[in-house]
């Protein structure tokens, strides 16, 4: 059995990187603690029926979708306020080379990021574990205990709504260094 110490410096970066894009940012770094405490908690009692990595992403899961159904039943009947007043802090900097560059491509990111979002919870999880996170199929299903074909399902219809989303709320085109760029429509 491996230690605590070991377990958490491998795996905090990459557990931080996932619930990053699954929740707010905001929120990404104490729900990383919260798991790593829950792992802490529960590391003597880990029987080694799943990978350790599954185990970890599955407690990283749970903690994130408790804290989703948590924030919703807070924000029931609240209103939200957006901050869109087109502050010039969100202009590029145009005075320094590839600032205009740097800034495309966060509002790209952010456009994606955004599309992303308003997928369904149970698309969005298998879209992230499978492409940012890179786990095949098995551990997915493991992850999330689901069965493989659930998982083959959710990531076909989650690719589909995220393409169909994309085609209509971002425009796509190739810069002149023929790299893949996108602006919202």
């Amino acid at each position: 059995m491996r230690d605590f110490d070991s377990i958490y410096k491998e795996f905090q970066p990459k557990i931080h990187r996932y619930l990053s894009n699954l929740i707010c940012e905001n929120d990404a770094l104490d729900l990383t603690q919260t798991v790593f405490l829950k792992v802490s908690q529960s590391l003597d009692s880990f029987r080694g029926e799943s990978s350790l990595s599954t185990w970890i992403y599955r407690i990283a899961t749970n903690t994130a979708h408790d804290h989703a159904l948590s924030s919703l039943s807070k924000q029931k009947g609240a209103e939200q306020l957006f901050d869109d007043d087109g502050s010039i802090d969100d202009l590029p900097d145009t005075g320094f080379p590839g600032t205009e560059r740097d800034y495309i491509r966060k509002e790209m990111n952010s456009c994606i990021r955004g599309v992303i979002d308003q997928l369904p919870e149970n698309y969005r999880t298998v879209l992230l574990l499978s492409e940012f996170e890179e786990f095949t199929n098995s551990a997915i299903a493991a992850i999330l205990d689901i069965s493989i074909d659930t998982v083959k399902i959710r990531l076909h219809r989650a690719r589909t709504a995220l393409r169909k989303a994309m085609e209509s709320q971002c425009n796509l085109y190739h810069d002149e260094r023929s790299e893949i760029m996108c602006d919202r429509k």
